[in-house]
């Protein structure tokens, strides 16, 4: 009988302790606001947005939003917080707030940073609304406003956009598709003209010449391009990976029907062997 109650009383511990600290947090989010001034309300959202807090970036953003002077980047926060939480949950209702704050949003009262970052939120919301083609014209808009130096900013921005093209040809007849991949090539092409060590447009060159149906140059570009980014450790782990999984599933089973259609699977099986030979090498 004292077992069960323990156990009884653990489980409680269990679903307790979780909505506590839940508790907790909102309450500090709320403290703070109280104690500090508007525009410490905003950084602090801010700063809850970067550490992925959505719920409590949100909870302050609209504290901050009251602001009228502020009211415009806290309606940012705001959409941008919903927008990360739909990734997360793919709920439509954090679709629908997202869009109801972007419209609230006045550009002309943003920083010039946070001007930009409205332009991608914009993008993401057309996105996820199924808006593909619209979408990877606002990320396109964004790129030449976010600084190559901003490296990991800006590849993930150079990915959104190639992924929204991407997407967009999946279902566009075949020579509007080929001319979307052309434009992805092209982009990628440039990008790692002005900076070799762009992880994504590795990837991206050698997934877009594939699906263009230049095979032998996404052959060519996937070997270059993981010589290429072996060069920069950890922080390419996640493009070697991706770019992996580009050579091994689809690439090379292309090439194969391509360059031996009587024997495709023995074709692959060389292809293979060359591949792991040169991730061995260049590990």
């Amino acid at each position: 009988m004292h077992c069960n109650n323990a156990v009884a009383d653990l489980h409680w511990l269990e679903i307790l302790v979780p909505t506590l600290r839940n508790v907790i947090a909102l309450a500090l989010v709320l403290l703070t606001a109280s104690a500090a001034g508007p525009r410490d309300v905003l950084s602090r959202a801010k700063q809850l947005y970067n550490g992925a807090q959505y719920d409590d970036a949100i909870a302050a953003a609209r504290d901050a939003a009251t602001t009228p002077a502020l009211a415009s980047a806290a309606q940012l926060v705001i959409a941008r917080a919903h927008l990360e939480r739909f990734r997360q949950s793919a709920s439509d209702e954090d679709t629908r707030e997202a869009r109801e704050a972007l419209k609230q949003v006045r550009q002309a009262d943003l920083s010039d940073d946070d001007r930009v970052e409205l332009i991608i939120a914009l993008g993401e919301s057309l996105y996820f609304d199924g808006q593909s083609g619209a979408a990877a014209e606002q990320f396109e808009l964004a790129l030449p406003r976010v600084d190559r130096k901003r490296q990991v900013r800006r590849e993930r921005l150079l990915d959104w956009w190639a992924t929204a093209l991407d997407r967009q040809a999946q279902t566009a007849p075949d020579p509007v598709a080929r001319s979307l991949h052309a434009r992805i090539v092209r982009r990628m092409e440039e990008e790692l003209r002005n900076d070799m060590g762009a992880t994504v447009a590795s990837y991206w060159l050698a997934a877009a010449a594939r699906s263009g149906g230049d095979i032998e140059r996404a052959w060519d570009a996937a070997i270059a391009g993981w010589v290429r980014i072996s060069q920069f450790g950890q922080r390419a782990a996640v493009a070697r990976g991706e770019l992996d999984a580009l050579v091994t599933r689809a690439i090379i089973p292309d090439r194969a029907r391509v360059v031996s259609p009587a024997s495709p699977d023995a074709a692959a099986a060389t292809m293979r062997s060359q591949w792991n030979a040169l991730k061995k090498a260049w590990s």
